[in-house]
């Protein structure tokens, strides 16, 4: 080059030679460095609440937060789920603990603890903190329901609460087989209901079947009366891929109602088995219901754009549709489609690695006995993905 001719310019540039392709590397693995401790800090979990700004303020019929200050309070239901005479409302989850699972050693149990307010739990006391706090809420807003767990016969779950009944149905309870064995228990379940349906006339109770990481702020026995000519009913949103979540099924409790739905689920079952079993671990029965549901040559998938109820034929069951919106409501989702917290919330769904925030939410609102405080703390911090 005409720049560094001549012996001076040579022994000038001579240096920069070495020193470039040095500075160069520096500046890359610096860079490469930055963008590895940008995605660990992007990709940690929270182990404790971290509060943002809540979704959907300044929307017509959406909670309205300062902090977690709810300035305008949520439509909770006054009338009692019970005004009918001789019909009750009953929850349904599956749950199941092993003994294996509480054989572990000091080591091990304190490696796993994390702490939440002023308590530390290992891996299998957080399940049964979320089992009690999902249990806590229903004998808030719904205190003469029933809680019905299934479980394993081999669990070792003992619950000693009122209202709390463990139900043992047979099957493969294992974590890579847990959803379709839950869609098995149902209707197992359904199968005893109606036996004693037959010996006990004129006795009614409606079924919720729900995951245990939901908390119920509200009354929602009243779908049985408002929408009289269901005979089981699902949720669902805006979301092609899968606008159908399995974590709110609810069943009439009449015999007609009880047969259409176990029918319902046993074709759901069967679509499962057949072409969802990669998904065994997860969202197979998501996509065996959508598949069911949207498989009716008649039915209208735009429906599901407008969070609005409707009923639909599906087989021999007339099927119920809420919105998730209202029925279950999920914080990330509250952040994005859902464009905030309805007033009318009744289920709030703690899907995912939000466990954490279903015990502080319980733990704010024991301490403070507002619901709708309660809400704006789970609008402000459900977009936070935590440690469990």
């Amino acid at each position: 080059m005409r720049v560094c001719s001549g012996w001076r310019r040579f022994l000038f540039c001579l240096p920069l030679v070495f020193f470039l392709p040095l500075l160069f590397s520096v500046m890359e693995l610096h860079l490469n460095s930055t963008m590895e401790y940008t995605q660990t800090k992007h990709s940690k979990k929270s182990d404790h609440l971290v509060l943002g700004p809540a979704a959907g303020q300044g929307l017509p019929n959406r909670l309205q937060c300062e902090g977690i200050k709810a300035l305008n309070k949520t439509h909770f239901s006054t009338s009692s789920h019970t005004s009918k005479s001789g019909e009750n409302i009953a929850f349904v989850t599956v749950f199941a603990i092993y003994n294996s699972s509480l054989n572990v050693n000091v080591d091990d149990r304190s490696s796993n603890l994390v702490t939440v307010g002023n308590a530390s739990y290992s891996k299998v006391e957080r399940s049964m903190a979320i089992l009690n706090i999902f249990i806590n809420f229903i004998q808030v807003t719904m205190p003469q329901s029933n809680i019905i767990i299934i479980t394993d016969p081999a669990s070792d779950l003992h619950m000693r609460r009122n209202r709390v009944i463990v139900h043992p149905i047979q099957g493969e309870y294992s974590r890579d087989k847990l959803m379709l064995q839950r869609i098995r228990s149902y209707i197992a379940f359904l199968d005893t209901r109606l036996e004693e349906l037959s010996h006990r006339k004129g006795h009614i109770t409606h079924y919720i079947f729900t995951d245990s990481d939901i908390a119920v702020v509200d009354d929602v026995g009243q779908i049985f009366r408002k929408y009289p000519n269901f005979h089981m009913a699902l949720t669902f949103r805006n979301n092609k891929a899968q606008p159908l979540n399995s974590g709110f099924i609810a069943v009439r409790g009449t015999s007609d109602g009880i047969l259409r739905a176990k029918a319902f689920l046993q074709e759901v079952l069967k679509v499962y088995s057949s072409k969802y079993m990669s998904a065994s671990r997860m969202l197979g029965d998501q996509l065996a219901l959508a598949w069911v549901v949207m498989s009716g040559p008649s039915f209208d998938t735009r429906k599901f754009t407008k969070p609005q109820a409707f009923l639909e034929k599906v087989g021999g069951a007339s099927v119920l549709f809420l919105p998730c919106a209202e029925y279950n409501w999920t914080p990330p989702e509250g952040a994005g489609q859902f464009h905030g917290m309805p007033l009318d919330v009744k289920v709030v769904h703690f899907k995912g690695s939000r466990k954490r925030l279903m015990l502080e939410s319980w733990n704010f609102f024991n301490s403070s006995a507002n619901i709708s405080d309660m809400l704006c703390l789970i609008l402000s911090s459900g977009r936070t993905k935590y440690d469990f």
